[in-house]
């Protein structure tokens, strides 16, 4: 059986979608989600389909407790699914190329501090991009500048908000991240 952890700071979409696709996969289970915001909707989701789902203070990631819950519960696979704040080092060497993140948009275009969700989305209407996609890659110690694992794109010449990007790129994300997880634990990271 191959475990999943995973971290969001908000909504959820992308942390529901994946569990739904792999809800009828007798090798693979999400054990845990967690997330730095209390009130996150991620939470709530996890829940109703009997996960646990807890929140934490920054403090309480950069604590050994905290790596200590995450190597209790032995993924095989941590995945980073709009969860905003940096990372611990100390998580990613206990758990080496197995942390993933996806970003919305073209990295090295549009990343880095700061650079999520719709700040990423208005910073690309602003500046005009015909195309856009999302990155998914491997975290390293550096705000989204780890090893690509999958590039897909999309055009937005057609849009005319941040809104319509943000939807094109959310097919994107649905379409594409649970089929990588599912490869990358398929072929035994």
């Amino acid at each position: 059986m191959k475990k999943i952890v995973m971290f969001a700071s908000g909504n959820g979409s992308n942390v529901e979608n994946i569990i739904r696709y792999f809800k009828n996969n007798s090798n693979v289970s999400v054990v845990g989600i967690f997330s730095n915001n209390q009130h996150a909707k991620v939470l709530e989701r996890g829940k109703n389909h009997g996960i646990l789902s807890e929140s934490f203070t920054k403090t309480e990631l950069n604590n050994d407790l905290f790596l200590k819950k995450i190597e209790d519960l032995n993924p095989d696979l941590i995945i980073l699914a709009g969860f905003l704040l940096k990372f611990p080092d100390a998580i990613l060497n206990a758990f080496p190329n197995k942390v993933i993140n996806i970003h919305p948009a073209l990295l090295p275009k549009y990343g880095g501090k700061g650079m999520y969700g719709n700040h990423v989305h208005q910073a690309i209407l602003e500046n005009k991009e015909a195309e856009t996609g999302i990155t998914i890659h491997f975290v390293n110690e550096n705000y989204d500048e780890g090893e690509l694992i999958l590039q897909q794109k999309i055009s937005i010449k057609d849009c005319t908000t941040f809104e319509e990007i943000a939807a094109k790129v959310h097919e994107l994300e649905h379409e594409h991240f649970p089929a990588v997880i599912e490869k990358l634990l398929t072929h035994s990271i």
